[in-house]
């Protein structure tokens, strides 16, 4: 009769032949991808094997990915599936071609960004000239016929002083004839 195991080295039993499991469909996917001749990498072989990418690194795993990537890399041609041949070589100049074609797109674009920018502020401005010069002319104006109104009431009101005046010299005047008719009134008539 065996001991009865304890429910965690049950549990570490699991865990060991679930690895050796998984480790073992890692190598054979590799194995696979590669005499397809697909491309093999860390994160290809971690997808076609439905496992996480911490395990294709894990020692043992990572070795025998290394070695078939080497073992591609060192292969002159392959076969794309365009019916194509390329080597490694041709791949990492057009790659890295296409990394330059990158930047000098990025940097085109970014002078073109900069150009519409610069064209845009010279819009708004002369937009925002015209409607100041405009502004300015129609101040100009208002101020030129407030002075003209200014100077129309100043006359009439010098006018109108100079009537008031010649109004209150009547007036005194007239007062003044009033009160000797007024006197001579009451003085009666003359006696003879």
């Amino acid at each position: 009769m065996s001991a009865k195991r304890k429910p965690s080295e049950v549990l570490a039993d699991a865990r060991r032949r679930d690895s050796r499991a998984k480790r073992a469909k890692v190598l054979a996917v590799v194995d696979e991808m590669a005499g397809r001749g697909d491309t093999v990498t860390f994160a290809s072989v971690a997808k076609a094997a439905g496992v996480s990418n911490w395990l294709v690194y894990a020692e043992g795993v990572r070795e025998h990915i290394e070695a078939a990537r080497k073992k591609q890399a060192s292969q002159p041609r392959r076969e794309t599936r365009s019916g194509m041949s390329s080597s490694t070589a041709s791949l990492r100049t057009d790659l890295e071609l296409s990394k330059q074609q990158v930047a000098a797109l990025r940097a085109e674009r970014d002078q073109l960004k900069a150009a519409l920018q610069r064209q845009l502020g010279q819009q708004l401005d002369q937009v925002g000239a015209a409607d100041l010069v405009a502004r300015v002319d129609e101040l100009t104006r208002q101020h030129e016929e407030l002075a003209a109104e200014r100077d129309t009431l100043r006359r009439e009101k010098t006018e109108l002083a100079e009537r008031l005046t010649e109004t209150e010299e009547d007036l005194a005047a007239a007062r003044s004839s009033l009160r000797r008719m007024i006197r001579t009134e009451n003085a009666g008539p003359p006696l003879a």
